[in-house]
This record gives C-alpha cells, structure tokens and sequence, in this order.
C-alpha cells in the first residue's frame, strides 16, 4: 500500500508534471455500458492526438491494486466508477484535497513516475448546473447517501452552501455522507426518503438515487405538492426520467446525467493530455452514441 499524500493544486496538474504515456482507459464492474470510451476518443480525434487510445476494462475492488501495479510508463491515466472512487485513495502517490474531502478520486493521472488523483465530478456538477442556469442553490434538497451524494456536497460546498437536506432510505447508512459533510463544514440535515416536507419551496433538487426511484418525487411535483426552482438528476439514460418531465413541465430549470458525465470527462482529457477539452465534440460523439443505445444509465456509471 502507498502512503497517499493530500495537496495537489484543483486547478490542475501540477505545473512542470511529465505524462509520457498515450493509454488511458475507465475501470469498473460492469463497465461494458460505459460511454466514457466514446467521450474520450472524441476528444483524442478533435484534438488530433491520433497516437492515443482509450478503452473500458472490467476491474472490481478486489482486482484495481494488481491492474494498478501492472500499467507501465506507456499509460496516462484512468478513469474510476464506484465503488473503485473509493478504493483507489489508499493506493495513490497524491490525492488533491478535493478528492480527500469527497472520499473518492474517479481520475488516476500517472505523471512523474507516481499515481496522482483528481475529482472531477464535483467540477463536473457545478459546470452542469450552471449551463442550465441555475444561479440560486439554497435551500437544497439532496435525494440519497452514496458516492455521487457526497460529490453533489463538494458541489454545493463549492457554490457556497453551508446548509443542505438529504433524504434517505435509511438515516444509518448516512455516516460517510455525514464524514464528508463534515469535512466540507455543511451541516446536513437527514430526513427519511418519503417523508420530506412540502415546505419550504426547494431552489434546487439534486437526485443521485437510481432511475425510478425519485418518481414519488415527480409525482408530488406535478400535482403541485412539491416546489423546486431547479432540478439535477444524474440518470442520463433513458433521458428525460420522469423526476426531469415533471420538473421541465412545472418551469424549473433541469440539468441531467449526462451534462454532468461530459464535463467530468472534459477535465480528465484535460488532466491526461494538458489540453483544452473540446467539448462540443465529446457532446455530440456522446448524444449520437445515446440515440442508439438502451438500457439505464446514470453519470456515475
């Protein structure tokens, strides 16, 4: 096991960093439904980086320190899906602070012969809610605990929210997301799932629950018995979920899954390659890949 040290700069790799290799790849089980190899080879052909590949290998937690110790200098850096966001922290060089605060690093950069890792969903979240226009955050209703629970904390804790209410199954499986709140200094109130208020009116709802389990909450949206001024969901597909029409149709503001996985994306290419991320690319390779794809996805993989 590495010792893991916490302090690479957010804003990115750090400067005079050296990545030799061309081979990236997104890890995970099951990772076969993974639209991250379409997103990234968008970017490498915009950008002209021909040399460069980027594939999906199936790794479990049990499995990612043996694939870690197997990549040589040839390879630029991973992308991460739970629960390996997790598991990877123990077995970097570095860790920016804003993956220590999350608990999870979904981007391994291998730069100056070390492994360093990044977060970008919590970028990635923020950058989604802010091209649908979402300007006020508070008060905030978060659906869940899990991984992408705790990268919505880091989001809102970037915007500069202190306070937040996050509905569960179950207040006992909450710890991780209590820790992280914790250490981002945003006092979380927890509620049971189905047992959220009607009032206040919530300026924003962050749902990072599987596809159908919000659709009580579409319910009570649209027989006017819930407010909110925006919504992000992190299903991506099958798109519009129906917490998403109901939202849209009540005149809120909606930001999906799938503007969230582009931008974290975006910062990984940026972070593997030092180059701008040419994100209209990546989105319309990701839309034309989705219009002929099914099953459901969410941007947490």
């Amino acid at each position: 096991m590495r010792a893991s040290k916490v302090g690479i700069s957010t804003g990115g790799r750090e400067r005079g960093s050296i990545i030799t290799g061309k081979h990236a790849a997104v890890l995970g089980s099951p990772i076969g439904h993974s639209l991250s190899p379409v997103l990234h080879r968008a970017a490498y052909q915009a950008l002209g980086l021909a040399d460069w590949d980027y594939e999906a290998i199936e790794c479990d937690e049990a499995g990612l320190p043996g694939l870690l110790d197997s990549l040589g200098p040839d390879w630029a850096g991973l992308s991460l899906t739970m629960p390996l966001k997790r598991a990877v922290l123990p077995l970097l060089d570095q860790a920016e602070t804003l993956a220590a605060e999350v608990g999870g690093a979904n981007t391994v950069v291998f730069a100056d012969g070390g492994r360093l890792g990044f977060n970008t969903d919590v970028p990635g979240m923020i950058t989604a809610l802010a091209e649908a226009g979402v300007t006020t955050v508070t008060p905030v209703l978060v659906l869940g605990a899990g991984a992408t629970a705790c990268a919505a904390l880091g989001a809102l804790h970037g915007l500069a929210v202190t306070e937040a209410t996050v509905a569960v199954r179950n207040p006992d499986t909450a710890g991780q997301l209590l820790e992280v709140a914790g250490r981002l200094g945003i006092k979380v109130r927890l509620v049971r799932f189905n047992e959220v208020s009607e009032e206040p009116a919530w300026a924003l709802l962050i749902s990072t629950v599987p596809s159908g389990a919000a659709d009580d909450y579409a319910d009570r949206i649209t027989a006017g018995r819930l407010s909110v001024a925006a919504v992000l969901d992190v299903i991506y597909h099958p798109w519009p979920t129906r917490l998403a029409e109901a939202a849209a149709a009540s005149g809120a503001a909606v930001s999906g899954g799938f503007e969230l996985l582009l931008h974290q994306a975006a910062r990984q290419v940026e972070l593997m390659t030092g180059q701008d991320a040419p994100v209209t690319a990546m989105r319309e390779a990701g839309q034309a890949a989705l219009a002929s794809s099914s099953g459901t996805r969410s941007s947490t993989e």
